[in-house]
């Protein structure tokens, strides 16, 4: 069922937010202070490219405060209209009842687009 749910997500727009993403993961990589930033776009990448079958955990790292910070500058900086966007979809795919598992996938990505510092994409 996963697959089935993977390949209809990337038909109808996931395997262009993952380009999105992956694009944006790149831009950032160029800069050494964007690093970070880029490599967190690149986890959302992969996440957005396959999202059935896989979930969103906390990491058990101990980064303290730079995750916060981190995490505050993404807000700032485009996360916060990515959470909002995917927090939108998934309530418009959710109107339908064959829609809320695609729905489902973005209020799992709502979660990570807002704060990716401090977390991991595992297999559920």
């Amino acid at each position: 069922m996963n697959l089935l749910g993977n390949l209809v997500w990337l038909i109808f727009g996931g395997f262009f937010a993952a380009l999105c993403y992956f694009f944006g993961g790149l831009v950032l990589c160029i800069t050494i202070i964007g690093i970070p930033w880029g490599l967190q776009c690149f986890k959302l990448a992969g996440f957005v490219l396959m999202p059935f079958g896989l979930k969103v955990v906390s990491d058990s790292s101990n980064t303290g405060c730079l995750s916060i910070l981190a995490n505050i500058v993404w807000i700032l900086c485009g996360g916060l209209v990515s959470a909002i966007i995917h927090l939108v979809m998934g309530l418009l795919l959710s109107i339908t009842i064959i829609g809320i598992p695609w729905g489902r996938q973005h209020f799992k990505l709502v979660e990570l687009s807002l704060m990716p510092f401090g977390k991991r994409v595992v297999a559920a």
